[in-house]
């Protein structure tokens, strides 16, 4: 899904790809309504109030979606995500193994990979309460962190065992509960659902009802009332940072919504959802890429509008 190539190459997606190679470069244009199926959309992120896409370009919207800036990319873009205390600041994860950052919105970008291994950058989330911590999602290696915002980077946690096999992290998502170890937990989607690990970095655990560091110790992990499909990959996670209960998910069966830290989940969206962003200061502001198209949101998953630029 998030590597399909687009045999409708178009004068304007060449001139984009062509100068994302070409070093970083800003490309700034107006994009009224990008052709349908023309881009995949492969991350998406809120940038204060603008809606950043990203995948093979880079578009950005200061209106809600009503008009697009296209921009250069770092490359290939796997993952996003934007520093919560500074506007403009922002995370790319590259299916080339690099890690690029932007301190204007995206219009330039500078590479912060020293440490890496090279494996494609799946996922990148900001820590809750502390914005210059960053966790970075390896393919076929396992959870990194950055403790300077991205200047140097190092292994934080191997891969959780799940369903027999070590499982890559397809999107982490950084969660400021009580029941954590010092109030943060990263929340990780794999190829058989939805995994979790306190910031002691001790153990995965299921997420789950009750007091989770008594169950971290004692292994017990009762079963949740209303989980995820069983089996089905968590592609993208949401943590709205102004309410930390409040998770979103994209599934290939849809858009699920929890309200007590992902302990319950329901439907918001029917469809094939590979992306979802929730706005950092109102958790009812969403984005999301369901079958294929961009969406929008402004009360909680409850109702939905279609987005040209997708």
């Amino acid at each position: 899904m998030r590597n399909r190539q687009n045999s409708a190459l178009t004068r304007r997606w060449f001139l984009l790809t062509t100068c994302a190679t070409l070093g970083f470069l800003a490309f700034p244009g107006a994009l009224q309504a990008a052709e349908p199926g023309l881009h995949e959309y492969t991350a998406l992120a809120f940038d204060g109030d603008a809606i950043i896409a990203a995948g093979s370009d880079l578009i950005r919207s200061n209106n809600g979606g009503d008009s697009w800036e296209a921009l250069a990319t770092p490359g290939p873009v796997q993952a996003l995500a934007s520093h919560p205390g500074r506007t403009g600041k922002l995370f790319a994860g590259l299916e080339d193994g690099r890690i690029a950052i932007s301190e204007d919105g995206g219009a330039s970008w500078q590479d912060r990979s020293q440490g890496l291994p090279g494996a494609p950058i799946r996922a990148i989330a900001v820590a809750a309460a502390q914005p210059d911590l960053v966790y970075a999602a390896i393919e076929g290696d396992g959870l990194w962190k950055s403790e300077d915002a991205g200047q140097s980077w190092s292994l934080a946690m191997d891969r959780p065992w799940l369903a027999d096999a070590e499982q890559d992290l397809l999107t982490l998502a950084s969660v400021d509960l009580a029941t954590g170890m010092g109030g943060i937990w990263i929340y990780a989607g794999t190829p058989v659902g939805l995994t979790r690990v306190p910031d002691c970095f001790c153990r995965w655990q299921d997420v789950q009802s009750g007091d989770a560091m008594d169950a971290l110790v004692s292994g017990d992990a009762p079963p949740s009332d209303a989980p995820l499909p069983a089996g089905e990959p968590v592609l993208a996670l949401a943590s709205a940072l102004s309410n930390s209960e409040t998770l979103y998910a994209a599934l290939p069966s849809g858009v699920w919504r929890s309200l007590n830290g992902g302990v319950a989940w329901s439907l918001a969206l029917a469809g094939s959802a590979s992306e979802v962003a929730v706005h950092p200061a109102d958790p009812q502001f969403l984005i999301a890429i369901v079958d294929g198209n961009l969406k929008l949101s402004r009360d909680g998953g409850d109702s939905w509008t279609a987005l040209a630029a997708a």
